[in-house]
């Protein structure tokens, strides 16, 4: 090349190597999809016999609810609330004709336990169960370990000394008790949930409520401002004057004190925002318990688990859908 060709591709900012090609159209990201969850459950039912002449079992003497009648409803309730993002299988059914046993060994018979329920003498203490016990009997941990069952459902009755809800294996963490000690040599994370058939699917939903609050705390713990929609979605008029959303189990938008669910003064708050999620930008409006069931325990629930995201894509790397983490506890960053 001249020197003269040289010299004016340079005055004219001409360059010798070809034109860059156009930048190839940027793709629209598509959201992924709301993963649906399918926990497969042990479910062992703590059922002694009260009167060994007659057969007669603790469920049929004590006249409280039927284990079948609660698993129906819960599991019922759950699918409806999560809006289909989660549901369970009853993978197999174990009834065990014997009282749970305790953490020092202590397991009650028919009549000592008669009458530590009826008042006449008080419950055992320590009154914790022995759950290493139970991971031992029914060969959980391995059951776990061999992808069988995701969690455990234990039912029984007012002193078996059950945690409504408690997490093992490795990593496990706060779940409304503290992690199963022992049990990190388990290398998925699951949870055993505590239901007592002397009370209802309402209570049951409590119990799994208490599991959502410590699962989604622990979802959001490295988020901050803004970005912590958990925090924003427990908000109640008490501790956030003007600024409540759905609340938490113990409060709804409007509650003076814990379980205050009958409350008919009217608050302002954002709660139906969370149908649209992630389209918060609705307008408050005035609400009261007429809107979760006017102190029911179930309705209030049901309404609480309804406002749950459950749509696809992600914020700040958290799911859209939060049934994920709740039902799948393995997917928390810890």
């Amino acid at each position: 090349m001249s020197f003269l060709l040289r010299l004016l591709k340079k005055i004219f900012g001409l360059s010798d190597s070809p034109a860059d090609p156009k930048p190839a159209p940027v793709e629209e990201t598509i959201p992924e999809p709301a993963r649906r969850t399918v926990n497969r459950v042990l479910l062992i039912i703590y059922n002694p016999t009260m009167d060994a002449a007659t057969g007669e079992k603790l469920t049929d003497q004590s006249g409280w609810q039927r284990p079948e009648d609660l698993v129906v409803g819960f599991s019922g309730d759950i699918l409806q609330t999560s809006h289909g993002m989660a549901s369970y299988e009853i993978v197999e059914r174990i009834e065990v004709d014997e009282f749970p046993l305790l953490v020092d060994g202590f397991r009650y018979s028919p009549s000592l336990y008669m009458d530590a329920l009826h008042g006449v003498t008080p419950p055992h203490q320590p009154e914790d169960a022995d759950y290493h016990a139970i991971l031992e009997e029914f060969n959980i941990a391995e059951r776990i370990e061999n992808n069988e069952i995701d969690e455990v459902w234990l039912l029984a009755f007012p002193y078996a000394g059950l945690h409504e809800s408690v997490m093992a294996g490795k990593g496990a963490f706060w779940c409304n008790a503290a992690p199963l000690t022992q049990t990190s040599h388990i290398s998925r994370r699951f949870i055993i949930m505590g239901f007592s058939y002397e009370r209802g699917v309402g209570e049951m939903l409590e119990a799994l409520d208490h599991r959502i609050e410590s699962t989604m705390e622990k979802t959001f713990a490295k988020t901050r401002g803004d970005a912590n929609l958990w925090a924003r979605f427990t908000r109640y008029d008490k501790k956030n004057p003007d600024q409540a959303e759905v609340g938490i189990v113990h409060y709804a938008p409007n509650s003076e004190r814990d379980y205050d669910w009958g409350n008919l003064k009217f608050v302002p708050s954002y709660c139906d925002n969370w149908l649209n999620f992630p389209d918060l930008s609705g307008a408050a409006r005035q609400v009261n318990a007429n809107d979760w069931g006017n102190g029911d325990i179930r309705l209030h629930h049901q309404w609480w688990q309804e406002r749950i995201p459950h749509v696809a894509g992600r914020q700040n790397g958290i799911h859209n859908n939060w049934w994920q983490y709740i039902m799948d506890v393995n997917q928390v960053e810890v």
